[in-house]
């Protein structure tokens, strides 16, 4: 058995994954909210095998194998100001709570929102944003400047209109990242309420990507796949000969 071969093809498949999220950070770069993918190495274990060592011993090698898994980078972006009164950008720890119309609930960093139907506050997709109370935010018919104060409390005149919810959880492991910048809670996580929560009105909090260092990344990964493609054509050449010369 070639153990460097079947290492190789580990490397390939773990390289391939590496680019994807790589692939999927720079398309996502402009994305407001969005978070980062990353991708941790490790080593996985595969079993033993006898090579020939100094004299006429042999020594038992554990074989490795690289494994690639994939995770999500949760540190804040920059804040920049767009002087629309249904921008927020939370400071700190906290998402935004949002409701599909299937009821479908999740969780987001990007606070541009707009008035939808019956004048209810819904992020691009449609979803609506919720309150602190489990219920949509609506806006005045008659219109009005909206003020938010940093705990989220939202106001049109002298109308209070209800405090958007901020809430946390109690591990990001808990959080898998869903199209749209948006999170879905698994293992059974319920979110809880930031004690206090800071929100920025008129600002927007950009993706936490730097598009240069993505575009390194994907040189090194080429370079990387590449090689082991090497190693690969070059172990499969050996085995050739080996056969040959067998005849």
């Amino acid at each position: 058995m070639n153990i460097g071969l079947y290492q190789s093809a580990a490397s390939l498949s773990a390289l391939e994954r590496w680019q994807d999220a790589v692939a999927q950070n720079i398309t996502s770069s402009g994305v407001t909210g969005y978070r980062k993918r990353t991708v941790e190495f490790s080593a996985l274990t595969g079993g033993e095998w006898n090579v020939a060592s100094a004299g006429d011993g042999e020594t038992t090698v554990s074989a490795q194998f690289p494994k690639a898994t994939n995770s999500v980078n949760f540190q804040g972006g920059d804040t920049a100001p767009t002087q629309r009164d249904l921008d927020f950008a939370i400071q700190g720890e906290g998402f935004f709570e949002v409701e599909a119309p299937d009821g479908t609930k999740s969780y987001t960093r990007s606070g541009e929102f707009k008035i939808g139907a019956d004048r209810i506050i819904t992020n691009g997709a449609g979803a609506q944003v919720m309150s602190d109370s489990g219920s949509p935010i609506t806006l005045l018919a008659t219109g009005g400047k909206v003020n938010v104060n940093a705990d989220g409390t939202i106001t049109q005149g002298s109308a209070n209109l209800g405090k958007i919810a901020i809430v946390k959880f109690d591990s990001m492991s808990d959080l898998k990242p869903v199209a749209g910048g948006l999170f879905i809670p698994i293992n059974g996580a319920t979110p809880t309420a930031v004690d206090k929560p800071q929100l920025l009105q008129g600002y927007l909090e950009a993706s936490n990507v730097t598009p240069m260092r993505e575009m390194v990344d994907m040189v090194l990964i080429s370079r990387s796949y590449e090689a082991n493609q090497k190693i690969i054509k070059t172990a499969d050449e050996q085995m050739q000969k080996t056969l040959d010369a067998l005849g």
